[in-house]
Protein backbone atom coordinates (compact mmCIF):
# COMPACT_ATOMS: atom_id res chain seq x y z
CA UNK A 1 0.00 0.00 0.00
CA UNK A 2 1.05 2.97 -0.85
CA UNK A 3 1.88 5.39 2.24
CA UNK A 4 0.10 8.96 1.97
CA UNK A 5 1.50 12.15 3.90
CA UNK A 6 -0.42 15.07 4.62
CA UNK A 7 2.14 17.69 6.50
CA UNK A 8 0.85 20.77 7.81
CA UNK A 9 3.16 23.79 8.64
CA UNK A 10 5.39 22.38 5.47
CA UNK A 11 7.22 25.64 5.17
CA UNK A 12 9.32 24.92 8.88
CA UNK A 13 12.77 23.87 8.52
CA UNK A 14 11.42 20.40 10.89
CA UNK A 15 8.96 20.32 8.36
CA UNK A 16 11.23 20.27 5.71
CA UNK A 17 13.90 18.08 7.18
CA UNK A 18 10.96 15.68 7.56
CA UNK A 19 10.18 15.64 4.04
CA UNK A 20 13.74 14.47 3.12
CA UNK A 21 13.55 12.09 5.61
CA UNK A 22 10.10 10.38 3.79
CA UNK A 23 12.12 10.43 0.59
CA UNK A 24 14.92 8.84 1.84
CA UNK A 25 13.02 5.78 3.00
CA UNK A 26 9.63 5.23 1.48
CA UNK A 27 10.57 6.91 -1.92
CA UNK A 28 6.99 5.31 -3.29
CA UNK A 29 4.87 7.98 -0.64
CA UNK A 30 2.57 10.92 -1.86
CA UNK A 31 3.10 14.14 0.07
CA UNK A 32 0.48 16.98 0.36
CA UNK A 33 2.44 19.75 1.74
CA UNK A 34 0.30 22.64 3.21
CA UNK A 35 1.29 25.94 4.28
CA UNK A 36 1.23 29.73 3.85
CA UNK A 37 2.97 29.71 0.62
CA UNK A 38 4.62 27.38 -2.00
CA UNK A 39 8.12 25.48 -0.98
CA UNK A 40 10.96 24.29 -3.06
CA UNK A 41 10.72 20.72 -3.43
CA UNK A 42 13.04 20.47 -6.03
CA UNK A 43 15.01 18.31 -3.96
CA UNK A 44 13.28 15.64 -2.62
CA UNK A 45 12.79 12.91 -5.72
CA UNK A 46 9.32 11.67 -4.41
CA UNK A 47 5.66 12.30 -5.37
CA UNK A 48 4.82 16.03 -3.48
CA UNK A 49 2.10 18.12 -4.18
CA UNK A 50 0.88 21.69 -2.28
CA UNK A 51 -1.61 23.22 -1.32
CA UNK A 52 -0.91 26.81 0.14
CA UNK A 53 -3.46 27.38 2.81
CA UNK A 54 -3.91 30.39 5.64
CA UNK A 55 -5.48 28.56 8.01
CA UNK A 56 -9.21 29.87 7.65
CA UNK A 57 -12.07 27.52 7.91
CA UNK A 58 -12.55 28.79 3.81
CA UNK A 59 -9.32 27.62 2.96
CA UNK A 60 -9.09 24.57 5.36
CA UNK A 61 -12.39 23.46 4.34
CA UNK A 62 -10.94 24.03 0.36
CA UNK A 63 -8.43 21.09 1.08
CA UNK A 64 -11.03 18.91 2.63
CA UNK A 65 -12.88 19.40 -0.38
CA UNK A 66 -9.99 18.56 -2.68
CA UNK A 67 -8.42 15.97 -0.73
CA UNK A 68 -12.38 14.51 -0.11
CA UNK A 69 -12.46 14.55 -4.04
CA UNK A 70 -9.13 13.00 -4.50
CA UNK A 71 -10.10 10.01 -2.12
CA UNK A 72 -7.25 10.45 -0.06
CA UNK A 73 -6.92 8.54 2.73
CA UNK A 74 -3.59 9.62 4.93
CA UNK A 75 -1.66 6.81 6.71
CA UNK A 76 0.44 10.01 8.33
CA UNK A 77 -0.43 13.22 9.26
CA UNK A 78 1.94 15.66 10.83
CA UNK A 79 1.36 19.38 11.79
CA UNK A 80 4.53 20.86 12.75
CA UNK A 81 2.59 24.54 12.97
CA UNK A 82 3.69 26.91 15.98
CA UNK A 83 4.96 29.78 17.47
CA UNK A 84 6.87 31.37 20.13
CA UNK A 85 7.69 35.16 19.83
CA UNK A 86 7.47 37.37 17.14
CA UNK A 87 8.25 41.09 16.63
CA UNK A 88 8.64 42.56 19.93
CA UNK A 89 6.97 39.82 21.90
CA UNK A 90 8.89 37.59 23.78
CA UNK A 91 8.00 35.13 26.40
CA UNK A 92 6.81 36.38 29.96
CA UNK A 93 9.24 36.18 32.76
CA UNK A 94 6.48 37.73 34.95
CA UNK A 95 2.97 37.95 35.78
CA UNK A 96 3.29 41.88 35.01
CA UNK A 97 4.49 40.35 31.64
CA UNK A 98 1.53 38.76 29.92
CA UNK A 99 -0.09 40.31 27.27
CA UNK A 100 -3.61 39.92 25.89
CA UNK A 101 -2.98 40.55 21.92
CA UNK A 102 0.69 38.19 23.01
CA UNK A 103 -1.00 35.45 24.56
CA UNK A 104 -4.38 34.92 22.36
CA UNK A 105 -1.82 34.78 18.80
CA UNK A 106 -0.09 31.85 20.87
CA UNK A 107 -3.55 30.23 21.48
CA UNK A 108 -4.64 30.35 18.51
CA UNK A 109 -1.26 29.39 16.48
CA UNK A 110 -0.30 26.76 18.73
CA UNK A 111 -3.12 25.21 19.93
CA UNK A 112 -6.69 26.51 17.72
CA UNK A 113 -4.35 25.80 14.49
CA UNK A 114 -3.74 22.11 15.20
CA UNK A 115 -7.16 21.12 16.09
CA UNK A 116 -8.21 22.90 12.86
CA UNK A 117 -5.84 20.78 10.91
CA UNK A 118 -7.41 17.64 12.47
CA UNK A 119 -10.43 18.71 12.23
CA UNK A 120 -9.82 19.68 8.22
CA UNK A 121 -8.41 15.75 8.08
CA UNK A 122 -11.18 14.06 10.08
CA UNK A 123 -13.84 13.24 6.94
CA UNK A 124 -10.68 11.80 5.40
CA UNK A 125 -10.06 8.52 8.38
CA UNK A 126 -12.08 5.47 8.42
CA UNK A 127 -12.14 2.26 10.32
CA UNK A 128 -9.98 0.40 8.16
CA UNK A 129 -6.81 2.46 6.88
CA UNK A 130 -4.22 2.91 10.23
CA UNK A 131 -3.28 6.90 10.56
CA UNK A 132 -1.02 8.77 12.81
CA UNK A 133 -1.84 12.37 13.52
CA UNK A 134 0.94 14.33 15.26
CA UNK A 135 1.23 17.91 16.42
CA UNK A 136 4.32 19.23 17.73
CA UNK A 137 4.10 19.91 21.39
CA UNK A 138 6.39 21.10 24.23
CA UNK A 139 7.64 19.72 27.56
CA UNK A 140 6.51 23.00 28.94
CA UNK A 141 3.24 22.16 28.27
CA UNK A 142 3.22 19.62 30.99
CA UNK A 143 1.41 21.09 34.10
CA UNK A 144 3.42 18.31 36.32
CA UNK A 145 6.90 19.21 34.94
CA UNK A 146 6.62 23.18 35.44
CA UNK A 147 8.80 23.71 38.05
CA UNK A 148 10.29 27.42 36.77
CA UNK A 149 7.34 29.27 36.06
CA UNK A 150 7.44 32.15 33.53
CA UNK A 151 6.16 31.83 29.78
CA UNK A 152 2.85 31.97 30.78
CA UNK A 153 1.27 32.01 27.04
CA UNK A 154 3.50 29.21 25.57
CA UNK A 155 2.76 27.20 28.56
CA UNK A 156 -0.88 27.92 28.32
CA UNK A 157 -1.22 27.16 24.59
CA UNK A 158 0.91 23.84 24.65
CA UNK A 159 -1.22 22.64 27.43
CA UNK A 160 -4.50 23.84 25.80
CA UNK A 161 -2.92 21.47 22.24
CA UNK A 162 -2.53 18.66 24.48
CA UNK A 163 -6.37 18.67 26.10
CA UNK A 164 -7.53 19.53 22.48
CA UNK A 165 -5.81 16.26 21.44
CA UNK A 166 -6.81 14.08 24.17
CA UNK A 167 -10.71 14.92 23.40
CA UNK A 168 -9.87 14.33 19.85
CA UNK A 169 -8.69 11.25 20.40
CA UNK A 170 -11.38 9.48 23.10
CA UNK A 171 -13.96 10.66 19.54
CA UNK A 172 -11.86 9.76 16.71
CA UNK A 173 -11.69 5.97 18.63
CA UNK A 174 -15.29 5.62 17.93
CA UNK A 175 -15.12 7.33 14.40
CA UNK A 176 -12.05 5.55 13.22
CA UNK A 177 -10.80 3.62 15.10
CA UNK A 178 -7.16 2.98 13.44
CA UNK A 179 -6.35 6.33 14.31
CA UNK A 180 -3.52 7.17 17.09
CA UNK A 181 -2.81 10.52 17.79
CA UNK A 182 1.01 11.69 19.46
CA UNK A 183 1.84 14.77 20.60
CA UNK A 184 6.04 15.52 20.27
CA UNK A 185 8.36 17.58 21.93
CA UNK A 186 11.32 18.00 19.22
CA UNK A 187 13.42 19.29 21.87
CA UNK A 188 15.56 22.49 21.12
CA UNK A 189 15.90 22.81 17.65
CA UNK A 190 18.15 25.29 15.91
CA UNK A 191 15.21 27.16 13.98
CA UNK A 192 14.29 30.93 14.45
CA UNK A 193 11.95 29.55 17.24
CA UNK A 194 14.53 28.80 19.53
CA UNK A 195 16.87 31.79 18.21
CA UNK A 196 16.89 34.04 21.80
CA UNK A 197 17.34 31.42 23.53
CA UNK A 198 20.21 29.31 22.56
CA UNK A 199 22.85 30.93 24.20
CA UNK A 200 21.39 29.00 27.11
CA UNK A 201 20.88 26.32 26.06
CA UNK A 202 23.29 23.23 27.49
CA UNK A 203 25.65 21.61 25.24
CA UNK A 204 24.85 18.82 23.12
CA UNK A 205 21.01 19.93 23.55
CA UNK A 206 20.66 22.36 20.32
CA UNK A 207 19.78 19.63 18.04
CA UNK A 208 19.44 20.45 13.72
CA UNK A 209 15.91 20.10 12.01
CA UNK A 210 17.67 16.87 10.06
CA UNK A 211 18.36 14.90 13.59
CA UNK A 212 14.83 15.94 14.82
CA UNK A 213 12.97 15.17 11.89
CA UNK A 214 15.21 11.44 11.99
CA UNK A 215 13.69 11.17 15.77
CA UNK A 216 9.98 11.76 14.67
CA UNK A 217 10.09 9.33 11.20
CA UNK A 218 11.96 6.37 13.54
CA UNK A 219 9.35 6.78 16.61
CA UNK A 220 6.63 6.99 13.69
CA UNK A 221 7.14 3.88 11.88
CA UNK A 222 5.79 1.75 15.10
CA UNK A 223 3.01 3.50 16.65
CA UNK A 224 1.04 1.02 17.85
CA UNK A 225 4.00 0.59 20.17
CA UNK A 226 3.51 4.59 21.58
CA UNK A 227 0.29 4.70 22.37
CA UNK A 228 -3.37 2.69 22.57
CA UNK A 229 -6.33 3.53 20.32
CA UNK A 230 -8.55 6.71 22.24
CA UNK A 231 -4.91 7.55 24.83
CA UNK A 232 -2.78 10.31 22.38
CA UNK A 233 1.06 9.31 23.31
CA UNK A 234 3.30 12.62 24.78
CA UNK A 235 6.51 12.15 24.03
CA UNK A 236 9.86 13.74 23.42
CA UNK A 237 12.50 13.26 20.99
CA UNK A 238 13.84 10.42 22.39
CA UNK A 239 10.56 8.44 23.00
CA UNK A 240 10.09 8.88 26.52
CA UNK A 241 6.85 9.34 27.95
CA UNK A 242 6.41 13.29 29.54
CA UNK A 243 4.50 13.40 32.13
CA UNK A 244 0.93 15.42 31.43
Amino acid sequence: MTNVYIMFGASSAIARAYLKEIAKHDPQAVVFCVSRSSIDTSAVDIAVEQFVCDYSKTSLNELTNLLKGREVSPTQVIIFNGQLHFSQSMPEKKLDDIDEHYFNTLLNTNALTPILCLQAIAPLLNHKIPCTITALSARVGSITDNNLGGWYSYRASKAALNMLFKTAAIELARRAKQTRLVLFHPGTTDTELSKPFQKNVPAGKLFSPDFVAKQLYTLLQQPEQLTDIGQPAYLDWQGKHINW
